[in-house]
């Protein structure tokens, strides 16, 4: 099979999976090529060394990366269309100990391409009222569980005339409506030079990728404080332990009181019918004064899941804990 053929089936069965990575692996006498999907990574194909090098020999001249250079690592990006879809493709390559490439390949859709439904219709209107306050909203749940994919459908809902910036690290999604800048350490934009561009566009919205060091979680509070509709994400398995995480990076707890609008904790679920669907438990912002509810809520919403047919009992228990 040419190369480029290879390259768009690989492509076409990654994209028919929203995958949002596809790893090409070396081994001890191939080369697996895996992807990562809403279900986790499952593996894709395997491929000779000669078709991988090949194949990854392709991908870095399309992405202006030094084909002579197999060692070192390189980054480069690509745009890729694929029937009527034009995707942006973001590539990364190392060289291992025994001079075999490793390359991983991101796939940044847009938003229009990648869409989080939700179990119950009314819970994306409850967060679009809950908005008018502006302040920090934030995202909890483990990585895949379709956080940042609901954050831009928030943001895209908001009349046009604001201004949206989302400063991530990487972009994970494209939105043309969206000033979006990227963290880029080696070219002296980090967090907070970002944020001090982003502000000479006056935003009246703010994205602040993942909260996972000091310098993002002070950024997310202080924006949200300064009057700013803030929407960011943590790593966290229930509202009580995203504000857990703040505390151990800093945050002060009046800070957080004064601060945090909604507290947003999201899972996707297998449904009865294969399909997946987004559960979601919000906390308003008097959540210091009943801790006791942290996954209460999104426990009864189990329950009555199961009850109506729509998830198992198996799916049920699983996500009992978060």
């Amino acid at each position: 099979m040419e190369i480029t053929n290879l390259f768009a089936e690989i492509m076409r069965l990654a994209v028919a999976q929203t995958a949002s990575d596809i790893y090409f692996l070396p081994k001890a006498a191939n080369y697996e090529v895996r992807m990562h999907t809403s279900k986790g990574v499952i593996q894709l194909s395997e491929l000779s060394f000669t078709v991988a090098q090949r194949l990854i020999t392709y991908c870095k001249y399309q992405s202006g990366m030094a084909i002579s250079e197999k060692r070192r690592p390189q980054l480069g990006t690509m745009t890729y269309s694929l029937q009527k879809e034009r995707l942006r493709l973001r590539l990364s390559t190392v060289g291992n100990f025994n001079g075999h490439e490793s390359l991983v390949l991101r796939v940044i859709y847009q938003l229009d391409q990648q869409q989080v439904h939700f179990f119950a219709g009314n819970q994306q209107q409850h967060l679009q009222q809950l908005m008018q306050r502006r302040g920090l909203f934030l995202f909890s749940g483990p990585t895949g569980a379709g956080k940042t994919t609901t954050i831009y459908q928030l943001a895209r809902s908001l009349p046009t005339t604001q201004v949206v910036l989302a400063i991530e690290d990487p972009v994970e999604i494209y939105e043309e409506r969206f000033l979006q800048l990227e963290v880029n350490p080696p070219a002296d934009m980090s967090f907070e030079s970002l944020l001090k561009i982003g502000l000479r566009e006056r935003p009246d919205v703010f994205i602040i990728g993942e909260i996972r060091d000091r310098v993002s979680a002070n950024i997310a509070v202080r924006a949200a404080l300064s009057g700013h509709l803030v929407f960011s994400t943590v790593h966290a398995r229930s509202p009580l332990k995203s504000m857990q995480r703040l505390l151990e990076l800093g945050v002060k707890q009046s800070q957080l009181e004064a601060a945090v609008s909604a507290i947003v904790y999201q899972r996707l679920l297998p449904t009865t019918t294969n399909q997946q669907k987004a559960l979601l438990t919000v906390i308003d912002h008097n959540f210091f004064k009943q801790p006791a509810a942290d996954l209460t809520d999104w426990r009864k919403q189990l329950l009555q899941l199961e009850e109506q047919g729509v998830i198992s009992r198996a799916t049920q228990m699983a996500y009992h804990f978060g």
